[in-house]
């Protein structure tokens, strides 16, 4: 699903070149579910950026999904995202003027989907918002906002699910309903996990972790499969 080869990112300040990914080789096979850790700044975010397409690297090979998107435009990458990609943040990124069920519903409509609603609407009933599909995320709960973040992230089947501490604004237990939930969809919809952690224990349950310091892999870069 992942492989990247020799990927850098480096990025201008006033103080000159800032060095953020440095020599980056990865693979992550279809299906499986992967933490990412490390101390804050060590590139975990910047890394998950360059997989999803928000942010081109400045040097090296980045191919997911069978596809090489350094080579990509910007309208080239947006359709990658909206055919294969599913991203969740600690924040929920929610349309605050837009219904649970028009904010699930927005990357169909994109893809020009006509059932773009009633997809919406089981999107929202699998993660227990079925009773919500009215409500304006200023009506929600950040728990209930998460879910609805999940839902849309969910709502095109993506081969690819990325989440950014996606429990990190949340209190223990609600975090953990999510938690339970995210491993659970993506067990059912078949999409490989990248989830950036701060948490032992969840990182724990993932099929491998990734520690990444001072923008390297230090450790876990290649899949069981290979290795073995």
């Amino acid at each position: 699903m992942i492989r990247l080869q020799g990927v850098e990112l480096t990025l201008t300040s006033g103080a000159g070149a800032v060095h953020i990914l440095r020599g980056i080789d990865l693979e992550i096979a279809a299906g499986e579910r992967v933490a990412l850790v490390g101390a804050s700044g060590a590139g975990k975010s910047s890394l998950m950026m360059v997989v999803a397409g928000l942010e081109q690297s400045t040097a090296g090979s980045v191919v997911v999904a069978g596809q090489e998107l350094t080579a990509m435009s910007e309208d080239e990458l947006a359709l990658f995202r909206r055919e294969h990609v599913g991203v969740v943040f600690q924040a929920f990124h929610l349309v605050p003027t837009m219904t649970a069920l028009e904010n699930v519903a927005v990357p169909l409509e994109f893809a020009g989907r006509p059932d773009a609603f009633e997809r919406a609407a089981a999107a929202l009933e699998a993660v227990g918002l079925g009773h919500r599909t009215g409500h304006y995320p200023g009506e929600l709960s950040g728990g209930e906002q998460q879910r609805v973040a999940l839902a849309r992230a969910f709502v095109t089947e993506p081969h690819l699910l990325l989440a950014d501490e996606p429990t990190g604004n949340l209190d223990g237990d609600t975090g953990a309903q999510i938690i339970e939930l995210m491993f659970r969809l993506s067990a059912e919809k078949g999409s490989t996990l990248l989830l950036i952690t701060h948490d032992a224990a969840l990182a724990g349950r993932c099929d491998r972790e990734i520690h990444i310091a001072d923008g390297r892999i230090v450790d876990g870069a290649t899949t069981a499969v290979a290795a073995s």
